[in-house]
């Protein structure tokens, strides 16, 4: 069994111990240590290298949004998940762009937890439905605009994290007939850019459910269809 490590920041005693007990009976997943605060935080994950960091917003948005960037440049192979009481919508977006795999709100069951942490392990970034409930998709379900077959593995690939010379290396095809998909896709759909196309992704491909959950792929920097 491939054992998935973990390192958790948060600021309350109590709610590391409760994760600690709720790893105990999961064989999958082991946790290397913990910290209260950032500063202690990225010192012990540059130094122990876990897969997966669950980061508390205790300290304020932007002392989390430091935290992710250093991350990013001190321990690239950890994947952060934001462990929240509540985030807005475009903090939201703020956080997957500065290289946050997964925000989960603390008020959700353990067993979303575990449903995180094993799509973030997997590769996946995993958010709430409710998080990005507030309209913002451009698209009702009775109207979703219909793809070509080529159309769909774009977005499919899109949502695996692929840029662009990645699709085209997958499809066998040109970055630049990426690009041109890209644009028709962005035209069907209104969508605004590769973001916003990973974020509604399942819903195009059909893949959406009713859990409250939302598994997507998203690259490091979205842009419209020009991101190579």
């Amino acid at each position: 069994m491939n054992i998935t490590t973990l390192f958790a920041c948060d600021w309350q005693p109590i709610v590391i111990e409760g994760l600690k007990r709720v790893l105990e009976g999961l064989e999958e997943f082991r946790l290397l240590g913990a910290a209260m605060v950032p500063a202690e935080a990225l010192a012990q994950i540059s130094e122990l290298k876990p897969q997966i960091v669950l980061l508390d917003q205790a300290g304020g948005s932007k002392a989390v949004f430091r935290l992710l960037s250093a991350i990013r440049a001190e321990a690239p192979h950890s994947s952060p998940v934001l462990w929240v009481a509540d985030l807005a919508e475009v903090e939201c977006f703020r956080a997957l762009q500065l290289g946050a795999r997964g925000i989960l709100k603390k008020t959700l069951p353990v067993a979303s937890l575990v449903e995180c942490l094993r799509a973030v392990a997997s590769g996946n970034i995993w958010m709430e439905n409710s998080l990005l409930d507030s309209g913002a998709s451009p698209f009702t379900r009775r109207q979703i605009p219909r793809l070509t077959p080529r159309e769909r593995d774009i977005v499919s690939c899109l949502c695996r994290g692929m840029r662009n010379k990645e699709i085209a290396a997958e499809l066998a095809i040109t970055p630049g007939t990426v690009k041109v998909h890209l644009m028709h896709i962005f035209e069907k759909t209104g969508v605004k850019d590769r973001f916003e196309l990973a974020i509604h992704g399942r819903k195009l491909l059909g893949l959406d459910s009713d859990t409250p959950k939302h598994s997507i792929h998203q690259t490091e920097n979205p842009a419209r269809a020009d991101h190579s």
